[in-house]
C-alpha cells in the first residue's frame, strides 16, 4: 500500500541508533555523519519504489560523500512477514548495487519508529549540527524513473551542505508502507 510520507519538521534532531550492517559492522550516527551533513534512508529491498531509485540513488550518495555528507540506509520492515527483505538478502542487494553508504537492519523496528518514518523510501536530510532540513522525496519518479528528472535530494543535500538549512518547498516521499510487526 502506497503511503506518504509527512513534510519536514525542520530542525528536528537526530536520534541515535546501534545498528548491525550489512558488512558485519555495527553503525551509529557519529559513524555514518558526515563534516556537512547526513542522509538517513529507510529504504527495502522489495519494494518498487525503492528499486526503480536505487541506481539514483548509489550515484547521489556516492556524489553527496564528496560534499561532506554521510548516508546511512536502513531497513525496518519485518522480514519474518517480507523474507524478500531478509538480513541475506540486504547484503545481495548491497553488493549487487555497490551501496556506498552502510546498509543496516533495524531488527527491533524501534528506530524506524523513533524517527516516525512510514514509508520506503523516506528520506531525512540533516545538516552538520545534525538537525531535520529535508523529508522529501529523491525526484518526480514513483515505481517507473523519469528521465532528466529534477535531482530534488541531490540538490536539497548540497544546499545544506553549503548552508545548513534546506529548501522551504519540499515534495514528501511516496513509498511501500512499513511492514510494521503485529500489524504495528
Amino acid at each position: 500500500m502506497a503511503q506518504t510520507a509527512p513534510i519536514c519538521d525542520f530542525g528536528r534532531p537526530a536520534l541515535g541508533f546501534d545498528l548491525e550492517g550489512t558488512d558485519g559492522k555495527r553503525y551509529g550516527l557519529q559513524d555514518v555523519k558526515g563534516a556537512n551533513g547526513l542522509l538517513v534512508m529507510f529504504i527495502c529491498n522489495h519494494c518498487p519504489y525503492v528499486k526503480a531509485i536505487l541506481e539514483r540513488l548509489v550515484r547521489d550518495t556516492g556524489e553527496l560523500k564528496s560534499h561532506g555528507v554521510g548516508s546511512v540506509g536502513i531497513m525496518p520492515n519485518d522480514t519474518q512477514s517480507y523474507p524478500d527483505d531478509s538480513f541475506d538478502n540486504m547484503k545481495r542487494v548491497a553488493e549487487r548495487y555497490g551501496f556506498p553508504f552502510p546498509y543496516v537492519i533495524d531488527r527491533t523496528q524501534e528506530v524506524a519508529r523513533a524517527y516516525e518514518a512510514v514509508c520506503t523510501p523516506d528520506f531525512f536530510g540533516f545538516n552538520k549540527d545534525l538537525e531535520l532540513q529535508y523529508r522529501g522525496r529523491l525526484d518526480v519518479s514513483r515505481t517507473t524513473p523519469v528521465a532528466n528528472a529534477r535531482r530534488e535530494l541531490f540538490e536539497a543535500m548540497l544546499g545544506i551542505a553549503r548552508t545548513g538549512r534546506g529548501p522551504e518547498e519540499q515534495t514528501a516521499s511516496l513509498g511501500c508502507s512499513i511492514k510494521w510487526r503485529h500489524g504495528g
